[in-house]
């Protein structure tokens, strides 16, 4: 039984710090990755390299602790926790980053009057199109704009339309799209905060 109260601080190093370093070492490397792989699918070819070359540098640091203690099966614990926990922070951050374009299909059989006007007010680019289900008549609504704005979207239609159908896909590449401006974080933060304060109320 190691007594923690009473090491030197080469067991310290040993037994506390290192093991700490390759469970952080693993947990950036791992996220790198994840952010490597958006960025390829997103086209982002000047970034994926950039992100890949840090992501490989911080995994030969933790792999040649590892390679340099295999007796210690203890490190290994602290390897596999890094590497699980860094594919749950790089979703994270990647949600957080929100890059890239999204196109988004709303198919309700209500009347879509109002959430078209309130996207129309908005200045949301979209196509409207009128068109029938195996039973009856539906709108199709197409759009195309900036992942950040997902959400936003979504909280409309299932204002104005909660039992709307709506499927959302990734878009490598646009050549045009109308879209407003970006909100600024100030603003998302308290739209956020006044959403969740109604769902409360």
């Amino acid at each position: 039984m190691i007594d923690l109260f009473n090491l030197n601080i080469g067991e310290i190093y040993a037994w506390i710090l290192l093991p700490l370093l390759i469970f952080l070492a693993r947990v950036i490397d791992v996220s790198l990755g994840t952010l490597r792989i958006v960025f390829i699918s997103k086209g982002l070819k000047y970034y994926a390299p950039l992100v890949g070359f840090f992501e490989i540098l911080v995994w030969l640091l933790a792999i040649g602790q590892i390679m340099q203690n295999l007796t210690v099966w203890y490190y290994y614990l602290f390897y596999a926790g890094g590497f699980a926990t860094g594919n749950y922070v790089g979703i994270l951050i990647e949600e957080r980053l929100s890059i890239g374009m999204v196109a988004i299909r709303i198919i309700t059989k209500r009347d879509a009057t109002n959430l078209i006007a309130t996207l129309k007010k908005e200045q949301f680019g979209m196509t409207v199109v009128d068109a029938h289900s195996s039973s009856e008549k539906v709108k199709i609504i197409y759009m195309v704009l900036r992942r950040d704005r997902v959400n936003e979207i979504v909280a409309k239609v299932k204002k104005h339309n909660p039992t709307a159908f709506y499927s959302i896909e990734d878009i490598r590449f646009v050549n045009e799209a109308h879209y407003p401006p970006s909100k600024s974080i100030t603003q998302r933060t308290f739209d956020r905060m006044r959403s969740r304060w109604r769902k409360g109320k």
